[in-house]
């Protein structure tokens, strides 16, 4: 091609192209433009605000400075639906710089790999990988083969990966091994701060919810400064039942999608929730924080039924509390008291519960495995529900 047929897209000039093809492509653009949209839509698009607490600028778990999140997508054919999402609690070496940790399990059907050693130790040394139920053997190991390929780590002989899991077995023909070790080196190419994609992306891509299409959500609060200015972040994995309550609104139960409506439809399933916070807490008080994280879920409508894997996994990102590797840690720092506590529980519950609200309202309707059809949560259906219990306007 020579240069005058050349397209100049660096100064978005396309002067040569048919008035056929420029259309085209200007309603792709709109297509996709109001498809990320979509995709992208939060509860508090539709002026719903839960809780008392300021969320913080992208109501994300990547408010709390450093915390960055990265997904990967796999969708082939008509059968794989599922993927990875990874949350690192700052950008560098955390096998070098561990910082404090706790896991608090609400019911224990499911898998967190490396939960005992947290336990033990107070601490963890990985990003922390999300995934679907059979593919966690696949992400112990390629997270493993990351940290021992980083530079400073060339003499480490042990690694205890963090992986999470929820069954996305309905959308997704979970039985392939699909996922592997290029998949989590993508989500960990694109982990970033900033807007976090939610919705049917990274380990939410095949998940269910409240018999909706459930996914990634995530959202912050921020701490007055008179309580210590503190920022709590969370980011769920959405994939059980019950019945959905918006903001305090029966929404599951007006609309006769709930827990006993139907044969007991809808109760089962897991939901993995990550808490992050820069607050100065060790990791018995960091347990506690993850505690009150399932207060959201239950404001949010869930049930911790007999099936469902509830785990939080909370940590702690204060620069004074990372544990360097091989060198000795001062006791000189002073960690909040747990007098001081009590707001931080106010936060996770409502990053909670609005992080749940926000995965149905970004999630989209799917089809998958074996032509299954999970339907997105109607916002046409849901508004009317909420303006009669005065939760919008």
């Amino acid at each position: 091609m020579d240069n005058k047929n050349q397209l100049r897209i660096k100064n978005y000039q396309i002067p040569y192209l048919t008035f056929m093809t420029r259309f085209i492509l200007t309603l792709l653009i709109i297509v996709s433009t109001s498809t990320l949209l979509h995709t992208q839509s939060r509860a508090r698009d539709y002026g719903i605000t839960i809780g008392v607490l300021p969320a913080g600028q992208h109501n994300a778990i990547t408010d709390v400075a450093g915390v960055q999140v990265g997904h990967q997508t796999v969708i082939r054919d008509s059968t794989i639906r599922t993927g990875v999402t990874i949350i690192k609690p700052h950008p560098g070496n955390i096998f070098q710089e561990k910082v404090p940790a706790a896991v608090f399990v609400g019911n224990g059907f499911g898998k967190l790999a490396g939960s005992t050693q947290i336990e033990e130790l107070g601490n963890i040394e990985t990003p922390i990988i999300l995934t679907n139920t059979i593919s966690v053997g696949q992400m112990v190991a390629a997270t493993v083969e990351h940290i021992l390929s980083l530079p400073e780590n060339e003499n480490v002989r042990s690694v205890n990966a963090v992986v999470g899991e929820t069954n996305d077995g309905y959308l997704n023909n979970i039985r392939e091994p699909f996922l592997a070790a290029e998949d989590l080196r993508k989500a960990l190419e694109q982990a970033s701060g900033g807007a976090v994609v939610e919705g049917n992306v990274g380990a939410g891509t095949g998940t269910v919810c409240f018999g909706y299409k459930g996914g990634i959500g995530t959202s912050s609060r921020i701490l007055p400064e008179s309580l210590g200015g503190y920022t709590v972040g969370v980011l769920v994995q959405s994939n059980f039942g019950g019945s959905l309550r918006i903001d305090g609104a029966p929404v599951g139960e007006k609309l006769g999608n709930y827990y006993l409506a139907d044969q007991l439809k809808n109760a089962d399933g897991s939901c993995m929730i990550v808490v992050a916070t820069d607050a100065p807490i060790l990791s018995r008080n960091l347990k506690r924080l993850a505690y009150r994280a399932l207060f959201g879920l239950a404001r949010a409508g869930g049930l911790g039924s007999n099936g469902s894997g509830d785990y939080v996994l909370a940590f702690s990102t204060h620069p004074e509390l990372r544990i360097k590797y091989r060198a000795k840690k001062s006791d000189s720092f002073e960690l909040l008291t747990n007098n001081g506590m009590s707001p931080l529980f106010a936060a996770v519950i409502e990053a909670t519960e609005e992080a749940i609200i926000n995965s149905l309202f970004a999630a989209e309707t799917m089809t998958g495995y074996q032509g299954r059809k999970i339907e997105a949560l109607s916002v046409e259906e849901v508004l009317p529900i909420l303006q009669e219990h005065g939760v919008v306007d």
